[in-house]
């Protein structure tokens, strides 16, 4: 998925790829019950992909090849389990 011209719906921050990692760690919440997005809703489905925020924080599904790119579909996420950016 091509990526640069995609940004944050509130901070307008470049989105990237998550790596596959980061993606198995909210995968694996998912599986657990134990994660909720922006909402505050309970993320029941697992992604298919991620598009993560240049500073880490936070992730945006991608499900069906299609990014979910409004403020409420956000997922917080640790930053220090984020890689630095261009890797």
């Amino acid at each position: 998925m091509k990526t640069d011209l995609l940004a944050c719906p509130l901070t307008h921050q470049p989105l990237r790829a998550a790596p596959p990692a980061l993606l198995a760690d909210v995968n694996a919440a998912i599986a657990q019950l134990a994660l909720r997005d922006a909402t505050g809703s309970l993320v029941r489905a697992p992604l298919d992909a991620g598009l993560l925020r240049a500073d880490g924080a936070v992730l945006y599904p991608v499900r069906g090849g299609v990014a979910v790119l409004f403020a409420g579909a956000g997922i917080a996420v640790s930053a220090s389990a984020a890689p630095p950016a261009g890797q």
